[in-house]
């Protein structure tokens, strides 16, 4: 079966790979293009440890098909850092301790900043609410909600 031609571009950079035609984005982008933030959690989207954003949209990457990709803009984990400065919902998701076991962390870090450039100031209510489809095992979420809170009230006083 031939391969399909996707191009792309993902954190900024122009990417051009093949996949197969069930391949979905998350095989694309750990084992094709050794982007493995991003993690497999249930294969199914319910997990949303997997969690990119296609087009400034929050998505599953397990259940997109890497061919869909095609023409877009896709966000992963990878791409939240600078080269020397992690992004501020990384630097107060380490001093929070939110991390937990990791396994969800990815996919929390690409949905809070989602959230957060939707809206700048959310309520605990909508923090939690947007974050109902990343599933934490560790029952880490408390640390989690209040590291996104926290991470808010910080980028809107920086912006001031």
């Amino acid at each position: 079966m031939a391969k399909i031609h996707v191009s792309t571009t993902i954190n900024g950079e122009p990417t051009e790979f093949l996949c197969d035609a069930g391949d979905s984005m998350l095989d694309a982008l750990r084992d094709t293009l050794g982007l493995t933030g991003s993690k497999e959690g249930c294969g199914t989207g319910d997990c949303g440890a997997c969690s990119i954003t296609l087009g400034g949209r929050l998505v599953c990457s397990c259940l997109m098909l890497a061919a869909e990709a095609d023409g877009q803009e896709i966000e992963t984990i990878e791409g939240m850092a600078k080269p020397d400065k992690l992004h501020p919902l990384q630097q107060k998701f380490l001093e929070s301790a939110a991390l937990q076991c990791g396994i969800c962390t990815p996919g929390m870090l690409v949905a809070a900043k989602s959230l957060l450039e939707r809206n700048p100031d959310p309520t605990e209510t909508e923090v939690r609410f947007w974050l109902a489809g990343n599933l934490c095992r560790c029952t880490g979420y408390d640390k989690i909600v209040r590291a996104v809170m926290e991470t808010a009230a910080d980028m809107r006083e920086a912006a001031r």
